[in-house]
């Protein structure tokens, strides 16, 4: 009986055992398989994975070669703005530099013909006028057409003295800018227009002669200008010193014109002012509106 319990004993051992190693072989077979199965099925995967990661390093070439292009178009045009730009403002300066140039020459000649009018003709004038009355006087001649000679020698005369200061004002050689504004806001005025000065500057205060002859002849085209096209009926002019720099301002209740349209006005002797105010490194302001009158602010740097 013993034996048979042995012998049953060892029989349900050895077929465990065998059960085990043959469920140990079933799982290490199915394993290989798992393992063959997955190998096959990882494959494409990591073929797709490959394939999606060199779409997307080409994309990003493309999108950098793309922003490249477009940085180096945006800064090709910026260069070729930048050469435009200055190109114009070189023209400019030697457009404003011809300017200058040509006033420069104007005034220089100007100061010769009103110097040479009025040193040598009207002296000579003066002088045929003074024999004239010397002859008459001593020989007591009361003769008409010495009387018509003496006229039309007086009128000749006052000519050029009158065209003698129209090309440099006697007034500006002699007593300063203030004294010489003061008259030409005088001479200027009329019954259809008015014109007033007013100045925070000392009356005998000079400055350069050149400086002087400047500004007089800027505040002098404006004055044509207003006469001309603002249909004004009073005008005035203001000087003052601020800041090492002299101010001048300049307002008419004409029908000015609208800034948009400025421009159109350059013709109106603008472009000379403009050169005369660039040339001393000031500044022009120009505020106007239509049927408002217009003011214009000009600042030039006092000479040293």
């Amino acid at each position: 009986m013993r034996l048979i319990k042995v012998f049953i004993w060892y029989f349900f051992l050895s077929s465990l055992s065998s059960s085990t190693l043959s469920g140990q072989q079933k799982f290490a077979v199915s394993t290989q398989q798992s393992n063959n199965s997955s190998q096959k099925n990882t494959l494409p995967e990591v073929r797709n994975f490959e394939q999606l990661k060199s779409r997307e390093i080409v994309s990003l070439c493309i999108v950098l070669i793309i922003m490249v292009f477009f940085l180096l178009f945006y800064f090709h045009e910026n260069n070729k703005l930048k050469q435009k730009i200055k190109r114009k403002d070189t023209k400019q300066k030697i457009f404003l530099d011809i300017i200058n140039a040509g006033i420069d020459t104007q005034e220089i000649e100007r100061k010769k013909i009103a110097s040479f009018l009025h040193d040598n003709i009207n002296s000579l004038l003066s002088s045929v006028g003074l024999h004239l009355n010397t002859f008459t006087a001593q020989n007591d001649i009361k003769s008409e057409e010495i009387q018509k000679a003496k006229a039309i020698l007086q009128e000749a005369h006052d000519l050029l003295r009158d065209m003698s200061h129209d090309l440099v004002p006697s007034l500006l050689v002699r007593f300063g800018l203030i004294y010489a504004l003061d008259d030409l806001c005088e001479r200027n005025s009329n019954s259809n227009t008015k014109f007033e000065f007013s100045s925070r500057i000392l009356t005998d205060k000079r400055y350069g002669e050149k400086f002087e002859m400047k500004v007089y002849f800027i505040i002098s085209e404006l004055f044509s200008n207003i006469i001309k096209h603002s249909g004004a009926k009073k005008a005035e002019i203001s000087l003052h010193e601020k800041e090492n720099q002299l101010i001048m301002i300049i307002k008419d209740n004409g029908k000015g014109f609208k800034t948009e349209t400025l421009n159109e006005a350059e013709g109106f002797g603008l472009n000379r002012i403009r050169a005369r105010i660039k040339k001393y490194k000031g500044s022009l302001e120009i505020k106007s509106n239509a049927d408002k009158g217009t003011l214009i602010k000009i600042k030039i740097p006092l000479p040293h």
